[in-house]
């Protein structure tokens, strides 16, 4: 599958189930105390960097935007962005106080070195190992010096192909990376990791869940 071609898979996929996603994942999800932590954490880390203080939040691949909504209440500017315009018409009714716009993570609409921080939930798992490269070059391009990036992931090693979700069907493959691949990756593109969390899956999850804290010198 292309560069080009993957992207209009998953923008499809998530149009296709953007209504039906948001009902159980609209809203910051419960139980997840460590999930929260890593969000807080890194919210922290942008409010008490003296150049990224006051600067925005990229929350990329937003989805319903539950993401950006949180770190808007821990006192970030955020804004999200998303593949999906149908994602980004749910995003904007459930959150109209907030920004958000349809655009792709590799390419974005960002000038260089003005962001405090970048997040990426769960949104890298649909790009393919060889595109991760460039995509972290890109959150690397748009961060101000000492700018932070959190990247939530599925920790394992394997690709899962996704042709059902939500009622709908997809053409979606799932890439899980162990969370010294993602650190690598995030190394070689000058953002050098700070903090991890790797924890089990809890209910409606099928794999290990990681999570990266990094920041750019």
């Amino acid at each position: 599958m292309t560069a080009s071609s993957y992207l209009l898979s998953v923008r499809a996929s998530y149009d296709a189930v953007a209504v039906d996603y948001a009902r159980p994942q609209g809203t910051e999800p419960a139980g997840k105390p460590l999930d929260r932590a890593m969000l807080a954490a890194f919210a922290e880390c942008v409010r008490g960097e003296g150049t990224g203080s006051g600067r925005a939040v990229a929350d990329l691949g937003c989805g319903p935007g539950w993401v950006t909504a949180r770190l808007d209440g821990l006192g970030v500017r955020a804004f999200g962005v998303d593949l999906s315009p149908a994602m980004v018409a749910v995003a904007r009714r459930t959150y109209p106080g907030l920004r958000f716009e349809v655009g792709s993570m590799a390419a974005l609409d960002v000038a260089d070195g003005v962001l405090g921080g970048v997040v990426a939930w769960n949104s890298t798992l649909h790009t393919p190992p060889p595109e991760l490269p460039a995509v972290f070059a890109e959150f690397a391009r748009v961060l101000a010096p000492g700018g932070h990036v959190l990247i939530a992931f599925e920790a394992g090693d394997g690709q899962v192909r996704l042709e059902r979700a939500y009622g709908h069907p997809v053409d979606l493959d799932v890439y899980r990376m162990p969370p010294d691949r993602i650190a690598a990756l995030l190394a070689g593109a000058g953002l050098a990791e700070t903090a991890r969390l790797h924890r089990a899956p809890t209910s409606g999850e099928t794999a290990p869940q990681g999570f990266l804290l990094a920041r750019k010198g």
